[in-house]
């Protein structure tokens, strides 16, 4: 694992800037490299003339090409497997699968192919793949569109695992996976496309236009992967989140009124353990968010880091709050979604042990 400092969101990069929604922000990362480099192609189900289901490449087939930005047939397995061709004959395939729970075809692409190129060719072959899946529920996208399928590329060698939360991030973070030498699992939570979500789902929803995190520089700028961000300073206790559970654990903290330090983690794996370690040797106590299915879910590998490095510093157990051990139910959306009051009451735990 490598561990450098913690970068904020709100790190300086050279250029104007402007408000973008994440999307925008994904676009315009893509658009960058696409200008930038020949040998970026992007490609997946419908991302060429309709611009994506989401229309995050909207507009790039007309300015790039259809040799640069094309639509596949629908095949998962296909679009990975010729990415994978591609990248070893010196390209940087950025593919699309459509939802994160279209993947499943393509793991064994992923992982039997992509994830061991390089160590099987003692270095010969690379595959510096990005592959973007929208991820998350609160959409009312039901079982088949909603899920969580982090931990199950953070448990395989040789990837890379990144999820934003914010269009800065968003765009920094791209632009670093297309330039990586390795393959990247880049997941997107498609309830913060337009703006970020509290987990209030009865409220006005805040667009990115007015929050501070949709200012976003139009030119060339990187997050640098395998770093956290301190994203809201605190003192009584840690949570570790990422994606949309960054902003349920803020409107946790603030109406619960606890002085929570929130990291949001961003690159899932290769992990910034010393950002989490230093956090959480300050505050005595630790919180795990994560909106994917429990058993088996990547905050218990955070849980067991938590107790192997700051054991001696807890003051009271580790707590974690997480989606529920079924299927993402389409009725029963706000039930299994971990919201602001499950987290709120994790935190009251948390202080009171």
């Amino acid at each position: 694992m490598s561990t450098p400092a913690a970068v904020t969101p709100s790190a300086p990069a050279a250029g104007a800037r402007t408000r973008m929604t994440m999307i925008q922000a994904l676009r315009s990362a893509m658009d960058l490299m696409l200008a930038r480099d020949p040998d970026v192609v992007i490609y997946g189900e419908d991302v060429g003339y309709f611009g994506g289901v989401f229309r995050v490449t909207e507009g790039l087939q007309a300015k790039h090409g259809r040799t640069r930005v094309f639509d596949a047939p629908i095949s998962e397995g296909g679009i990975v497997g010729t990415a994978i061709g591609m990248a070893a004959y010196g390209l940087r395939p950025v593919v699309e699968i459509q939802f994160a729970d279209y993947s499943y075809p393509a793991y064994d692409q992923i992982v039997s192919e992509a994830a061991r190129l390089r160590y099987r060719s003692a270095g010969d072959f690379t595959a510096p793949i990005t592959i973007r899946m929208p991820c998350g529920g609160g959409i009312y996208g039901g079982q088949t569109h909603s899920q969580s399928p982090e931990v199950l590329y953070t448990h395989v060698c040789g990837l890379r695992t990144v999820m934003p939360s914010n269009p800065y991030d968003a765009k920094g973070l791209l632009i670093s996976a297309i330039e990586c030498g390795d393959p990247v699992i880049f997941l997107e939570p498609k309830r913060l496309y337009n703006g970020p979500f509290d987990g209030h789902h009865d409220r006005p929803v805040v667009p990115w236009s007015k929050h501070p995190r949709g200012e976003v520089p139009e030119g060339y700028y990187t997050v640098p992967l395998e770093s956290a961000a301190v994203q809201r300073p605190g003192s009584d206790l840690t949570v570790l989140a990422y994606g949309t559970m960054v902003y349920v654990a803020e409107a946790a903290a603030a109406e619960t009124g606890i002085d929570a330090e929130i990291i949001d983690l961003r690159s899932l794996w290769p992990l910034d353990l010393d950002t989490i370690v230093e956090s959480v040797r300050k505050t005595g106590r630790c919180v795990v968010v994560h909106e994917a299915t429990r058993s088996s879910g990547f905050g218990a590998e955070l849980v067991a880091l938590v107790q192997e490095h700051c054991f001696f510093h807890l003051e009271a157990p580790i707590e974690r709050v997480t989606g529920w051990d079924t299927p993402y139910p389409h009725a029963q959306e706000w039930a299994y979604f971990p919201g602001p009051k499950r987290v709120g009451a994790a935190m009251r735990r948390a202080m009171e042990a």
